[in-house]
């Protein structure tokens, strides 16, 4: 046995003497008045489909409040959401500087009545360590994800067999409720929410005067970025596209982006001979202001498909590899495309027909 092993077998040991919890089968007794929800690892996409969950406590306890322990890289899709009372970001970091330190524990210490730790493509080990930190009277979190036991399923009062095999077509924000169902937990509302104020409302109306849009034009977003590689539509796709487009519609379009994608936006404004709008490395309440103001967004499977997902506008995704019935958004006017696992196999004249589609609703309606 290698020395590392023998250190990890130590660790183990120590961690499972001093952070086991009780095996308990009993359903929870009375009103659940102050839960901690602790998501601190996976993606904006993931946090975003977390809203569901947030919105199920909040139907079944009605005066309950929420506290969320968040990420670096995922706190910012919530971090206006009227759901969640309390919110913390937590970066390993920090946990040397006292202050933050302190500030941590203060949080995993407010006399919680439940610890949940949701997971969908990932359990996080610190998220389970967090957990078992805390002061919560129940924790619930995964047993097993997908037939992979969790090592650190002991930290749980409930432990939860967690399998997207069970019904590999469900949505991740059906998925994610899976944790809480037991106890009775569960909402009819999957969609996810971002909230903004007036501030971002201000900040969209201004950009959308600056294009200059004449009456009867249509406002046309594009996300032509993405995290992955194998999620990126072809820029060459985007542009004949748009073009494809205005032929038929009187439109102004928009891009946006972060400095991510600073590649993409750079090569579309030198190869698309037209004027176009650029909202670029906008927070995510002034972004969802913007596509909340927008005929039509079309974007690549990526995080910003997830906020424009959350808007009441007509909306196309473009998949490859990813199960659209499991990430695209839902709702009215949600539509996606899919053709096989590699996303180029989508075509601009497949684009092009669900796009006149919608843009021919709406002028019917003018």
């Amino acid at each position: 046995m290698s020395l590392r092993q023998i250190f990890r077998n130590i660790s183990s040991f120590i961690l499972k003497l001093f952070l086991s919890a009780k095996n308990d089968s009993n359903k929870i007794a009375g009103e659940l008045k102050n839960v901690l929800v602790i998501r601190q690892h996976n993606q904006f996409g993931d946090m975003l489909a977390s809203v569901s969950l947030f919105r199920a406590i909040k139907e079944t306890y009605p005066g309950c409040s929420v506290t969320l322990i968040a990420g670096p890289e995922n706190f910012y899709a919530v971090e206006k959401n009227n759901l969640i009372d309390n919110l913390f970001v937590f970066e390993k970091k920090k946990l040397f500087v006292p202050q933050y330190f302190s500030s941590m524990r203060k949080i995993l210490k407010q006399n919680y009545d439940l610890a949940v730790v949701p997971a969908t493509v990932a359990v996080s080990a610190t998220s389970c360590i967090l957990a078992a930190l805390s002061d919560a009277k129940i924790k619930i979190g995964p047993k097993s994800l997908d037939g992979k036991i969790n090592e650190l399923n002991y930290v749980f009062n409930y432990k939860m067999d967690l399998n997207w095999k069970k019904c590999p077509d469900a949505h991740v924000s059906d998925f994610i409720l899976d944790v809480l169902r037991p106890l009775g937990i569960k909402t009819k509302n999957f969609g996810s929410v971002i909230d903004f104020d007036p501030d971002d409302e201000e900040c969209a109306k201004n950009f959308l005067h600056s294009l200059n849009i004449k009456p009867g034009e249509y406002v046309v977003g594009f996300h032509i970025g993405a995290g992955k590689p194998n999620n990126r539509w072809a820029l060459e796709k985007f542009i004949k596209l748009i073009y494809m487009i205005m032929k038929e519609f009187p439109i102004k379009i928009y891009f946006t982006g972060s400095g991510a994608d600073r590649e993409e936006i750079n090569y579309v404004q030198s190869n698309l001979s037209l004027d176009a709008g650029y909202f670029l490395n906008r927070r995510i309440p002034e972004l969802a202001a913007l596509i909340s103001k927008t005929d039509l967004f079309i974007t690549n499977d990526t995080g910003v498909m997830h906020v424009a997902g959350t808007m009441p506008v007509p909306q196309i995704s473009i998949f490859g590899p990813t199960n659209p019935f499991n990430w695209a958004p839902v709702g009215a006017e949600k539509y996606f495309l899919k053709k096989s696992e590699l996303v180029n196999d989508v075509s601009e004249e497949d684009v092009f027909n669900l796009c006149k589609f919608v843009l021919d609703k709406k002028r019917k309606k003018q």
